[in-house]
């Protein structure tokens, strides 16, 4: 049978990582939108990758147990790469909080239960995650342990406690990571690792949209105050990726990498710090 690498989101970030461990392998690429799969399918594929195309809806738990069952039946699945979200200037808090929170979580469950030993996961989340305040000891671990179905009905999640998109990406966010750590558990009774990576402003038609919303002073003084003074590139996720996927990351798992050219060092310790 063959390798099966998942790549749930067709965008640069997740193609960028697939490129670098999906060689000699049968790459599955999802996204909510057929003609962007597609897409994406047919520049890997005149790269030389071997590449099946889904549509699949991060939110839905139907959809995500298809593309598991679409994956098995593919051959062993030895890798899952969860880039698939929406940002805050694309959703309202709700939808943020179904899709980024509660479809992480899916995605995660669903994968955790055919995973192949020696494979592993990454999850792309966001340096918004480490800019959000200290949450309680109480709330980290319903973020990483509720179950799925239940996630969202917990109280500090409630449109009274969450008012705008940004606070609901950062809860979102700071969830995903949390949850990976939580999930590294149960995946490596299975022989298997997840991690999540939380880039900063990576140069992506999301982070384009970011740019040019009403939050994009704010993301070019980020840029500008931040250690590297630059964003960053797909190419550079793409590394790290293959870092946690690969033999040379074998003892990392349950972590989260922030990888932000210094932004979040800038907003609380920098000129971004609150003074």
């Amino acid at each position: 049978m063959s390798d099966v690498i998942v790549v749930l989101g067709a965008g640069s970030i997740g193609q960028a990582i697939a490129r670098r461990v999906s060689v000699g392998r049968h790459m599955l690429l999802a996204d909510l939108r057929q003609e962007n799969a597609d897409a994406a399918a047919e520049v890997l594929k005149n790269a030389g990758y071997e590449v099946s195309v889904a549509t699949a809806d991060a939110s839905s738990r139907n959809s995500i147990h298809a593309l598991a069952g679409k994956a098995t039946a593919l051959g062993n699945v030895v890798g899952l790469i969860h880039a698939a979200g929406v940002s805050p200037t694309q959703a309202s808090p709700a939808t943020i909080l179904k899709v980024d929170l509660y479809g992480t979580a899916l995605v995660l469950e669903e994968f955790g239960n055919v995973i192949a030993r020696g494979g592993a996961g990454v999850v792309i989340a966001s340096q918004s995650g480490h800019r959000l305040a200290p949450l309680s000891v109480e709330q980290d671990k319903a973020l990483a342990t509720t179950p799925v179905e239940e996630l969202l009905s917990l109280p500090f999640l409630q449109p009274e406690q969450v008012k705008d998109s940004l606070h609901a990406y950062q809860l979102s966010k700071r969830g995903n990571s949390l949850r990976v750590m939580a999930e590294a558990v149960r995946w490596g009774k299975r022989g298997a690792r997840v991690n999540t990576i939380s880039p900063g402003i990576i140069m992506t038609p999301l982070a384009n949209d970011e740019l040019t919303g009403p939050r994009g002073a704010g993301y070019l003084r980020m840029i500008e105050v931040s250690a590297a003074g630059r964003a960053g590139t797909p190419d550079e996720v793409g590394t790290v990726g293959a870092l946690l996927m690969g033999r040379d990351g074998a003892f990392i798992t349950g972590s989260d990498f922030l990888m932000d050219g210094g932004v979040t060092a800038a907003c609380w310790f920098g000129d971004l710090a609150s003074k």
